[in-house]
């Protein structure tokens, strides 16, 4: 293979993505006071990251014609690789996800083929249906915390973590269906924003953040995080919701939900780091 397919096999893969999902593994697991034992969670770390790539690189294979609008940018589009490539890429990166989860335990064997089998099933006919396809990625975003704290066998604070990546999440993707409406469109797609229209996605996307705030207060509330995690999660979270609520009412074209959502992928850092902080 030369050089520039296995450059355009790496772009494929959408390297911050692989990387917050290591971090999020990681981070459900060391949320539950210890990283013992540490090679049950580096291979759910390992294993999960491995998945992600495989998931980010069937989305593109399936999503090639949309991406030649929305985001032709992409390695496929631009033909850096061939759809054969990118699909082979992606199994090679589910199976050996999955097999890399046997060195877990069964429930992490489980929990890799159950992922691996919807993010297959999300890019292929979930991803442009009413809801479901960001609840979806909602749910398999949050699911990486908890498979942390699972590899550990303690998951009582990695839930806490999947609860509010899936709440934040769940709000990002809306606002990706409202930045991907003509592409989305041309292919048949059925979006929320499609479906709907911008107000009630915009409306929708708002309540979900507002959700999400109440939701990070709770664990100091109760008791389960110390101040500082309080002040790390308002300033570094919090904050910046507000600031997405505002933006994204007083302009809702495509090149600013693209500029909003790309950031609210970057705060995801900051999230992680505000419950290293508390914990």
């Amino acid at each position: 293979m030369k050089p520039s397919n296995l450059a355009g096999l790496f772009l494929l893969m959408r390297p911050l993505n692989v990387l917050i999902a290591f971090l999020s593994i990681f981070i459900g697991g060391l949320i539950t006071g210890t990283i013992h034992p540490l090679k049950k969670l580096l291979l759910a770390c390992l294993s999960g990251s491995i998945i992600a790539a495989g998931a980010n690189s069937i989305n593109d294979y399936f999503d090639l014609e949309i991406d030649r609008i929305n985001k032709p940018q992409r390695p496929l589009p631009l033909g850096r690789i061939t759809k054969a490539q990118a699909w082979g890429f992606s199994m090679v990166c589910f199976l050996t996800g999955i097999a890399v989860s046997t060195g877990i335990h069964a429930t992490g064997f489980a929990i890799a083929l159950l992922s691996s089998i919807v993010l297959y099933v999300y890019s292929w006919k979930l991803k442009g249906t009413v809801i479901w396809g960001n609840l979806t990625v909602a749910f398999i975003t949050g699911l990486a915390f908890v498979y942390g704290g699972l590899a550990l066998g303690r998951i009582r604070q990695s839930l806490v973590l999947g609860v509010f990546s899936f709440f934040f999440n769940f709000a990002r993707e809306v606002i990706k269906d409202i930045e991907d409406q003509a592409g989305d469109r041309s292919n048949g797609m059925m979006t929320f924003p499609i479906r709907y229209g911008n107000r009630p996605s915009l409306l929708l996307a708002t309540l979900t953040m507002a959700v999400l705030v109440v939701l990070t207060v709770l664990p100091y509330l109760f008791g389960w995080f110390p101040i500082r995690y309080l002040i790390a999660i308002v300033l570094g979270v919090d904050l910046f919701l507000f600031y997405v609520v505002t933006e994204m009412w007083r302009d809702s074209s495509p090149q600013k939900m693209g500029r909003l959502s790309f950031w609210m992928k970057v705060d995801m850092f900051m999230g992680l780091l505000a419950i290293y902080i508390g914990s």
